[in-house]
């Protein structure tokens, strides 16, 4: 009998280790507690702190004009803030002026008539669509909320609460 052959071992070895590699990968976006993690904390942060959210005066979503904004968005955020224990510090603003914001981590969330096209998804994570509503053009839109990249946990908790809020828009 000859001697096996001597890249044998390599090849048996490469895809254990790409396999190992990728779980490892994997896993160091999550936490001890299941969760994804928040490589800047934004979760743990905000929780029972001060949530900062930009907002678009983009009515009926959002209706800056006032003192405070108002509107089903702005219902929508306080409903999660209230969720977590935390206070919102409101920034009216452009979309492109949030944008920056939200990707330099000045703020936690970015609100108004935000949908799943938006351009802005190299500044921000978006949220999956939780409902429906009519563009410009009378086509339906996907509504979206905006987190800052790679937040994960905060985007999974925020995500939970527009399940639990707009249950008939996830299948």
């Amino acid at each position: 009998m000859g001697d096996p052959d001597p890249g044998f071992k390599r090849r048996a070895t490469v895809p254990a280790a790409g396999l190992a590699l990728t779980a490892a990968v994997a896993l160091t976006g999550c936490t001890s507690s299941g969760y994804p993690a928040d490589p800047e904390g934004t979760f743990d942060e905000v929780s029972g702190g001060t949530l900062s959210v930009g907002v678009v005066h983009h009515p009926p979503y959002v209706d800056a004009s006032g003192p405070e904004p108002s509107g089903s968005r702005v219902d929508l955020v306080e409903g999660f803030a209230k969720s977590i224990g935390a206070d919102i510090e409101w920034t009216v603003s452009g979309e492109e002026a949030l944008m920056i914001a939200l990707k330099a981590g000045d703020l936690d969330l970015v609100a108004g008539g935000l949908t799943s096209q938006s351009p802005w998804s190299t500044h921000g994570a978006l949220t999956r669509d939780y409902a429906e509503a009519t563009g410009p053009d009378g086509k339906p839109v996907k509504l979206v909320l905006t987190l800052p990249l790679g937040e994960n946990q905060m985007l999974t908790e925020v995500e939970k609460y527009l399940d639990a809020e707009h249950p008939g828009a996830r299948p």
